[in-house]
């Protein structure tokens, strides 16, 4: 089994709601536990190591399950093959917000988990009419924001030298290709300016993680999202396939 932990908020939430199913519909056993706290940042995450706050909701495969716990806590229940974490989406673009908080993370998660292989989740930058207050960071200019988050979560990978799950760049590459062309009328590929749209946005989320984690492709993969969400939500498989054919292609 590969056992996945994501230590983030509601960005990490998004990418992780359909991973264990698309790995299923591939025949891999894969379980994905994401540590949910709305809006946390890198820094909050560090005082919260250093407290042992239970303050995370533990969602276990896409659900949550009720129940709080510590990152403490989460890193010692099992075997972790990889470990998530990235910043907080409205400080994703600067610099400054990361340190020293990421380095403290990570060497904290190197001493308890020293298996695991540790990534930062690329976050993605806002809808170009999203209301966001955070959006004013970058002069609320999507370009503007996927440039400078791009930029800090490279330089960030590079110091404390591990790899990135690239969900920023392949949903920038996206959002130019039909039907996902917001500024022409088209889809856009969030729900409310900044998070994931429930059926393509999370599923192109999950792809490029399990693509990223795994190698393995994920175009000929059989699952078909649905979420109790959006009960009255319809998934076009043809716009399922323009997803999966921009995650192949990187």
């Amino acid at each position: 089994m590969i056992k996945i932990l994501a230590i983030g908020n509601s960005f990490s939430q998004d990418a992780t709601h359909y991973l264990h199913q698309i790995a299923a519909a591939d025949h891999v056993d894969l379980k994905v536990v994401n540590l949910y706290i709305g809006g946390c940042s890198l820094e909050r995450h560090w005082n919260n190591i250093l407290t042992e706050a239970e303050d995370y909701l533990y969602e276990e495969n896409g659900e949550s399950t009720g129940k709080n716990i510590s990152i403490q806590k989460a890193l010692a229940m099992e075997e972790w093959d990889y470990i998530v974490t990235q910043q907080v989406s409205h400080e994703s673009g600067l610099k400054e917000t990361y340190h020293p908080w990421l380095e403290n993370i990570v060497s904290y998660i190197r001493e308890k988990a020293p298996r695991a292989e540790i990534l930062l989740q690329e976050t993605w930058a806002y809808e170009i009419d999203s209301l966001h207050e955070g959006f004013a960071n970058y002069g609320q200019n999507q370009q503007e924001m996927y440039e400078k988050l791009s930029s800090a979560y490279r330089d960030a990978a590079r110091q404390i030298d591990v790899r990135l799950i690239p969900c920023g760049d392949i949903i920038q590459k996206v959002r130019k290709i039909e039907p996902f062309i917001y500024e022409d009328g088209g889809m856009s590929l969030c729900r409310d300016g900044f998070h994931m749209n429930l059926i393509y946005g999370r599923y192109l989320l999950a792809a490029v993680w399990y693509k990223t984690l795994t190698g393995r492709g994920i175009r000929s993969n059989s699952y078909i999202p649905s979420t109790k969400l959006a009960p009255g939500a319809v998934c076009r498989e043809w716009i399922l396939e323009v997803v999966k054919e921009a995650v192949e292609a990187g």
